[in-house]
């Protein structure tokens, strides 16, 4: 299936400069100074390169060589941006799928993972949103996608305390319950391993 083409979002950089100057002038900042001078173009560079985030090739497929085979990839750690507070998240993603017709390359689970990452997002829907992609490139309903991740917006305002989060999509085989604990299995054993 080709890849779909949205429209890719663009920063206007030249206002952000403008709109980061007038933050740190609200904040009591003198933007002038010294340790100030370049951060409205840091600031600006840096939502940028976030927003318009390339992932390059994302839908390289191959002949399955067997069918009914679990594909688990775990660990692919992403930061994303929350949308409530604009503040970071990290998620260590984990993907599993059934092989019918084809596989996806490796590093295509990372670019897609990454990829849906670079946006103001909510854990929940980068998820739903991963999944939905290796549902399209994959053509199958047997997808399953966790996330393990930390929020600032929790741990470093609020009630300021570290957590994990977690959460999953799955869809299609990964509904059964035998499916579904081997991918928990699959990715509780790759927990353990790199700690």
């Amino acid at each position: 299936m080709p890849e779909q083409h949205l429209k890719p979002k663009k920063v206007d950089h030249a206002r952000m400069k403008e709109l980061v100057r007038e933050m740190l002038i609200a904040l009591g900042e003198n933007p002038d100074r010294e340790g100030l001078l370049e951060t409205p173009r840091r600031i600006a560079n840096f939502w940028r390169d976030f927003i318009e985030y390339d992932a390059g090739k994302l839908d390289t497929t191959f002949a399955s060589v067997r069918h009914n085979q679990m594909v688990a990839v775990t660990g692919m750690r992403v930061w994303s941006m929350c949308e409530h507070h604009m503040l970071p998240f990290w998620c260590d993603v984990s993907v599993a799928y059934i092989a019918e017709d084809k596989v996806l390359g490796l590093s295509k689970f990372a670019r897609i993972a990454h990829k849906n990452a670079h946006a103001l997002s909510l854990q929940e829907k980068l998820v739903a949103d991963i999944s939905d992609d290796l549902k399209n490139y994959l053509e199958t309903e047997n997808i399953a996608v966790m996330a393990k991740g930390e929020h600032l917006c929790m741990t470093m305002r609020g009630i300021r305390t570290p957590h994990r989060m977690i959460s999953s999509a799955l869809n299609g085989q990964f509904l059964q319950p035998e499916t579904r604990a081997e991918f928990m299995q699959l990715v509780n054993a790759s927990d353990s391993v790199s700690r």
